[in-house]
């Protein structure tokens, strides 16, 4: 009989979270691997295939950064950092060095299953459809109309760049550092505050309240997040 659940491999040398964690993945019915250390979570990788990962940074043997970077030589597998609080630079290596994703110990298990949810749509979507959607947000990549419910916004050219990248990467953390290379071709620190003021610009368009926002999200020190509001990502327009 074929197993169609998903694969998650926790790759933590806490016992007592590989224990919490294999109990919130099982009762959503995922299947769980589990290793101990950076050697075991690499040969796991390779046999096992999983979904998606969950990768401790303070393991024994290898360093989580370490593991990240060798699994980057030949796996795209979504990988989600776990890591303690206050660590933004810890965060941005490990965001620039091909994590999807973190979340911070201690945990939400309901914020964790959300950001897995995210990587795994990202993973298994085969609509190749220009026309990207969350919440009231629409924009059809083709004819470049962006739309927030009956309403067509215009976007500079700016704006509309940084709004593609996030789409592009929609769920995903993307760091200052990367989307400062990826709109302007180099990376200067000085476009760090041109960056925020054009995401600002950006937000008051297609936020109902930019002071408040739900979708163009800020991870502190670290970058912004497009989010895929799951009651209508996907859904009618």
């Amino acid at each position: 009989m074929q197993d169609n659940k998903f694969k998650i491999l926790v790759i933590d040398d806490e016992p007592q979270i590989r224990r919490l964690l294999t109990i919130a993945l099982e009762s959503n019915e995922y299947k769980v691997l589990e290793a101990e250390n950076g050697k075991d979570g690499l040969l796991s990788t390779a046999m096992n295939r999983p979904d998606v990962i969950l990768l401790d940074l303070g393991l024994p043997d290898h360093g989580g950064l370490a593991v990240l970077t060798q699994l980057r030589e030949w796996s795209s597998v979504p990988v989600i950092v776990l890591t303690v609080q206050d660590e933004e630079q810890t965060k941005i290596q490990a965001l620039d060095g091909g994590a999807d994703d973190y979340i911070t110990k201690p945990f939400n298990t309901g914020e964790l299953l959300a950001r897995i949810r995210v990587c795994l749509r990202r993973t298994t979507k085969t609509d190749d459809s220009p026309v990207f959607r969350s919440g009231k947000l629409l924009v059809d990549q083709s004819t470049r109309i962006v739309k927030v419910g009956d309403e067509e916004i215009k976007l500079t050219s700016m704006e509309y760049s940084i709004l593609a990248l996030l789409i592009k990467h929609a769920g995903r953390v993307l760091t200052h550092r990367f989307i400062i290379k990826e709109i302007w071709g180099i990376y200067y620190p000085d476009n760090y505050q041109l960056l925020r003021v054009h995401v600002a610009q950006l937000r008051k368009k297609i936020e109902e309240n930019s002071s408040i926002p739900k979708l163009l999200l800020t991870e502190p020190g670290v970058g912004y997040r497009l989010k895929i509001l799951e009651e209508q990502a996907g859904g009618k327009s």
